[in-house]
């Protein structure tokens, strides 16, 4: 798994301390080709791994590196699904039927709605879980993603419903028809790790907010540390700078010694700041190994 991963929050306007900020950012991304030209300078500074949502521009981007193949030679996208302000938007818009044919696959339209109606009418959640991941996926078709994430509100809501085996089912589809792992977005780490250890999910791939402020953590710290010590897991530590709270080298410093930290998601609107951002990184990691 990489060590560093780029994300998308920028891209879209969030920003969880600073409303002007997410504005700010939005305006400077409404051209797809800013959002293009930002992504290849995570590229260019040795960050191919790009964590995304399924969110309609993505899909505008992924067509501008279907394009251009060699450029983007390595990069490797990292989708995390749903979107939900997505299908709120297009029910709003569309209508539930016509939403419904946007978001299935194109290839097995058919195939997929009688699936989906088969399984609505039955109650066969599995068949409904496989049908909603082939609709996200339909806009990576040909490219390479190996990790592919179920995000923090419906991992979360699964939590809180008592329903795991969803996250094996997640698990099992994505592993059979995409042949890449799984990953869970959760703001309740503490919570989550046991709760996939119960359905046979063993050192998971958890994407959730660790900072030396426990900005957004749920429950602490000390209860992360206690957690994956009981159940390890792959953490990837976003928020790592708890939105602007602490300084970058203070901020990165201290994530890279949590032991249970495999990878550093961030996200930048600059060339200056991905530079040094991959920067500090890379001379912690360099001196942690050192010493």
């Amino acid at each position: 798994m990489d060590r560093i991963f780029f994300g998308d929050n920028q891209f879209f306007g969030v920003n969880h301390m600073s409303e002007e900020k997410a504005r700010q950012q939005l305006m400077r991304f409404q051209s797809i080709d800013a959002v293009a030209d930002t992504l290849y300078a995570a590229y260019q500074a040795g960050v191919p791994g790009f964590m995304c949502t399924t969110h309609e521009r993505i899909t505008e981007l992924t067509r501008i590196v279907k394009a251009d193949p060699e450029k983007w030679a390595d990069l490797r996208f990292y989708p995390g699904m749903p979107y939900a302000h997505k299908y709120a938007n297009a029910v709003t818009e569309l209508g539930y039927f016509e939403a419904l044919k946007q978001f299935l696959p194109s290839g097995g339209l058919i195939d997929a709605a009688l699936r989906g109606g088969k399984a609505l009418v039955t109650g066969d959640v599995e068949s409904v879980v496989t049908l909603l991941i082939d609709a996200e996926m339909k806009a990576f078709a040909g490219m390479e993603t190996p990790i592919i994430f179920l995000q923090n509100v419906v991992t979360d809501l699964i939590l809180g419903l008592g329903y795991f085996d969803a996250y094996r089912m997640f698990a099992d589809h994505v592993r059979a028809k995409y042949g890449a792992e799984p990953g869970y977005f959760t703001m309740n780490l503490p919570r989550l790790l046991p709760a996939l250890a119960a359905v046979g999910i063993e050192n998971p791939i958890v994407c959730a907010n660790v900072n030396k402020v426990a900005f957004r953590m749920s429950e602490g710290i000390d209860a992360y540390r206690a957690a994956t010590q009981k159940h390890p897991a792959r953490v990837i530590a976003m928020s790592v700078l708890a939105s602007g709270a602490i300084p970058p080298r203070e901020a990165l410093e201290w994530v890279a010694n949590e032991p249970y930290v495999a990878s550093i998601l961030f996200g930048a609107s600059s060339r200056q700041n991905i530079d040094s951002t991959v920067r500090i990184i890379r001379e912690l990691d360099a001196a942690k190994a050192a010493a």
